[in-house]
């Protein structure tokens, strides 16, 4: 029997599972995909808290080129009396972040 290992040569063999709200999962999804990893690399990096390092690649572009256009789109909708959900703030946020190692690498 072939075991699946992972890059580092471990064999996965847990499953570890829980629930999330819709907002959270949307959170997640959005950081995941701008992060560039896995769901899975992500989450294991986060729960040991270990730094999440985004690398340029095409998957990250076009995540941040998707989500950039989807809050484009969010904004416009937006009136006077309305406030940008925690999700969006949480992952504007993130894409500072990315932001802001990118311009620290170039200098």
């Amino acid at each position: 029997m072939n075991k699946n290992l992972d890059k580092q040569g471990r064999w996965r063999n847990k499953t570890v599972s829980f629930r999330m709200s819709n907002e959270e999962v949307r959170l997640l999804d959005n950081l995941v995909a701008l992060s560039g990893l896995t769901k899975q690399d992500y989450i294991i990096k986060r729960l040991l808290c270990k730094d999440v390092v985004v690398v340029g690649n095409t998957r990250v572009y076009k995540a941040l080129k998707n989500y950039m256009q989807q809050l484009c789109i969010e904004l416009k909708k937006l009136t006077n009396g309305n406030q940008i959900d925690d999700v969006t703030t949480s992952t504007i946020q993130f894409i500072n972040q990315i932001l802001q190692g990118m311009k620290e690498e170039n200098q």
